[in-house]
């Protein structure tokens, strides 16, 4: 086995190499405004820093979000690509269930990460391999009641320290933890979800109101 993480749901670009054993390479940039332009050095920076070639690739793992439209669809449309490619399976799994992973945490805890417009995309965790709510976006002011008391991890929860004042790191998702729990699924039998994104709201770049369709004479 050999799986190719990536996940661009967060302001990370981040990459990993999992042989089904561990990780053995990865890398990390966090930069909300480049996914497109640092996610396939990264890829090839981890190819190389293992010493394996992309078609020694048999499986493919990728953020599925929620993250924003943008930055989300190029981890996505390059994994689907590079699967086509390839002739390998695509994997996705929740960005939010990675950095839960990552964690590590005993007992019931929230992950959040930052949303813009003020919102967090956030879920409810019984332990770090089980998700207990669906993911969903919303102002964090709205769900204190439901998550007070619970510590938080995530940029989100760090960002709202009103709201999740017992947050703390991992800030964002690493792919390398992404890795490791697609491997450990996968070893278990589990069948992981198709890679579908999961947007949560309609994207952030709108056709304007006033705009004039202009058709040829």
């Amino acid at each position: 086995m050999l799986l190719l993480a990536l996940d661009t749901a967060t302001p990370a670009v981040t990459v990993a190499l999992h042989d089904g054993h561990d990780v053995i390479a990865s890398s990390s940039q966090v930069d909300a405004r480049r996914h497109g332009e640092l996610l396939l050095p990264a890829i090839d920076r981890v190819l190389a820093e293992a010493g394996l070639r992309l078609d020694a690739v048999t499986g493919i793992v990728v953020g599925v979000g929620p993250g924003p439209y943008t930055g989300l669809r190029v981890g996505l449309m390059t994994a689907d690509t590079f699967g086509l490619a390839l002739g390998v399976p695509v994997h996705g799994l929740c960005t939010l269930d990675g950095l839960a992973y990552a964690a590590d945490l005993e007992g019931p805890f929230v992950v959040a990460t930052d949303a813009r417009r003020k919102e967090v995309y956030w879920a409810r965790y019984a332990d770090s391999r089980t998700r207990l709510t669906e993911p969903a976006v919303d102002r964090p002011a709205d769900i204190a009641g439901q998550v007070a008391g619970l510590p938080a991890v995530g940029a989100g929860a760090l960002l709202y320290p009103d709201t999740f004042p017992k947050a703390h790191e991992p800030e964002h998702v690493t792919a390398a933890a992404l890795a490791r729990l697609a491997a450990e699924r996968l070893a278990a039998g589990r069948e992981l979800p198709a890679p579908r994104p999961l947007y949560l709201r309609r994207p952030d770049a709108q056709v304007p109101k006033n705009y004039k369709v202009v058709t040829p004479k």
